[in-house]
């Protein structure tokens, strides 16, 4: 089995301005299937564009198409696997905001442990058979982390699920999540050429604006949207 994750980021991580920061996605447990929600989500956007008056140059993100358009896109969404964090920016440490770095060091953990904690739901749920999981693919959108802080992201990944992580403080060693995992990737991509970070955009706005409106139960209701908060 594949899988393919596809996310971006809502908010800026600046606790002196903001309050919270999210990252949200789509996941796909085949390539079929996520070829299939490619072309389905082509197919809205180009009802949009039509809806909207804009050429096919214009690409479609949150903030750029209208609030009852940007809800339709997002309701062709409903049958996918999603999973998003949501960072509470005034409960972090100061000392994380002191330098890019750290902060990276942050963003990556919590990005990590969202995409984990739905993993582990899938499974548990039965949707997932974790022995059978042989490689994963991650695609986020680009952003200004610097080409080494793009390696961290995936040695912490590939410690998660393909390697396994040793607690110092409690002398414990965590087996990967899945056991016979050979190839993990990551790729940062550009939305306007990847259709499903688009997808993903759409989701991570969605969650950012229903916290802001302290509506987040409304996603909650569905059973394939995964929220975890931090800290």
């Amino acid at each position: 089995m594949e899988i393919f994750v596809y996310s971006d980021e809502s908010g800026v991580f600046d606790k002196i301005h903001n309050e919270i920061f999210v990252f949200g996605g789509i996941l796909f447990l085949s390539k079929r299937d996520k070829d299939i929600a490619a072309r389905k989500y082509k197919h809205v956007e180009t009802i949009i564009r039509t809806n909207e008056h804009k050429d096919n140059s214009c690409e479609l993100k949150a903030t750029t198409v209208e609030p009852k358009d940007r809800n339709k896109i997002y309701r062709s969404l409903n049958g996918l696997e999603k999973f998003g964090v949501v960072v509470h920016q005034q409960r972090i440490l100061e000392n994380i905001f002191e330098n890019k770095k750290s902060k990276q060091r942050y963003l990556d953990y919590a990005y990590k442990i969202c995409l984990k904690r739905k993993l582990q739901h899938l499974i548990c749920n039965q949707i997932i058979n974790p022995q059978e999981v042989t490689a994963m693919h991650v695609f986020a959108d680009e952003h200004t982390t610097a080409t080494n802080g793009r390696y961290e992201l995936q040695e912490s990944l590939e410690q998660e699920f393909k390697h396994g992580t040793y607690n110092w403080n409690y002398s414990k060693f965590f087996e990967p999540l899945f056991p016979n995992l050979n190839n993990l990737e990551v790729h940062y991509c550009n939305s306007e050429k990847i259709t499903l970070i688009r997808a993903a955009d759409i989701t991570a706005n969605k969650l950012y604006r229903s916290i802001l409106r302290n509506k987040e139960q409304n996603l909650n209701r569905h059973n394939n949207f995964h929220i975890i908060h931090l800290p």
